[in-house]
């Protein structure tokens, strides 16, 4: 499953850093008292250097503003398959910091949790579940759960997902059926476990990360076809749920750097940082971002959409206007 480690490199070139990301239960003076006039590494995950004369008390406050208070989530791929941090667990530790309580739910049960370990230690509330969501059974277990521990379901964030890099005719049936299983059924069975608990709780939010890729022509067959799943399933549920006072939205995230693409070397990196509008590199803290907003209350009049985070790429030509050098 997706899912990475939370601390970013230091910036480079041996600056101090001082961790912004406070746990939950300080109070005002102690988050102002330990950020302001420093470099910090804020909650976002990077780091960022502020001037003395910015209100850094603002900017670390308003990660903990209880946009989520009282609401219970289930993040699906919240683990960790490496060092870094990637979507799931980005989610998890976000939605925890605006006051959710959040199954974090992995096929392996120490990479959920790990990011349990990391949202308590920031004074937040989670618990950690193992399933594997391709299975009906598995599904309806992880609802169960999160039923008995917080009595009802509020928020799905459906994130596993696999990768397969592999064109039209390389790509075996196998294959096909595991990165469609993954990527697509799991959205399909978790969501339909999850809906039955939000009616009862007169409404709710699914979230569904897709991908660019399903949106603009690429090689990545079953990947793309599978993404581009996500979002005919998203309007479909958004209409049928819309009365039950369910919102159905997916995420399509850009060239993200996470663990999962991690083994695309240095080359392709910039490669990928350099073709968006903005020539600068996501993380998986701008789709974090993306999954609180459709997650709380700020997006109640927003369903059936998919929110494109990608710096800009979606809006490019493969090489831009004149096309690719000769």
């Amino acid at each position: 499953m997706l899912g990475e480690d939370v601390a970013d490199p230091v910036a480079a070139g041996g600056e101090r850093v001082v961790e912004a990301a406070v746990p939950l239960s300080r109070d005002r003076e102690d988050v102002a008292d330990a950020v302001r006039g420093d470099d910090v590494r804020d909650v976002l995950g990077g780091v960022q250097e502020y001037p003395s004369s910015v209100s850094l008390e603002r900017s670390v406050l308003t990660t903990m503003s209880d946009r989520l208070k009282g609401k219970v989530a289930i993040v699906t791929g919240a683990g960790s398959r490496g060092p870094g941090v990637g979507n799931g667990k980005a989610a998890s530790v976000l939605f925890a910091r605006e006051g959710a309580r959040v199954l974090c739910v992995d096929q392996v049960l120490d990479r959920a949790a790990e990011t349990v370990g990391l949202i308590r230690g920031e004074g937040g509330e989670a618990a950690a579940f193992a399933a594997d969501v391709t299975r009906v059974a598995e599904c309806a277990a992880m609802v169960a759960e999160a039923v008995k521990r917080w009595r009802g379901v509020d928020i799905l964030h459906n994130n596993v997902g696999i990768e397969s890099r592999k064109d039209l005719l390389d790509t075996q049936e196998d294959e096909w059926d595991r990165v469609m299983a993954v990527d697509l059924k799991s959205m399909f069975l978790a969501t339909k476990a999850a809906v039955p608990e939000m009616v009862k709780r007169g409404g709710g939010s699914v979230i569904c990360v897709s991908s660019i890729a399903g949106m603009r022509g690429h090689g990545r067959t079953a990947y793309a076809t599978a993404k581009a799943g996500v979002i005919g399933f998203v309007r479909s549920c958004a209409v049928q749920l819309g009365p039950k006072a369910i919102r159905v939205n997916a995420i399509a995230p850009g060239a993200v750097w996470t663990p999962m693409v991690e083994n695309l070397g240095p080359d392709a990196r910039e490669r990928r940082r350099r073709a968006n509008a903005l020539g600068t590199e996501g993380t998986a803290w701008d789709i974090g971002w993306g999954a609180v907003y459709l997650a709380s209350d700020e997006s109640r009049w927003v369903t059936g959409q998919t929110l494109i985070i990608d710096a800009g790429l979606t809006i490019t030509t493969r090489e831009g206007s004149l096309g690719a050098p000769r």
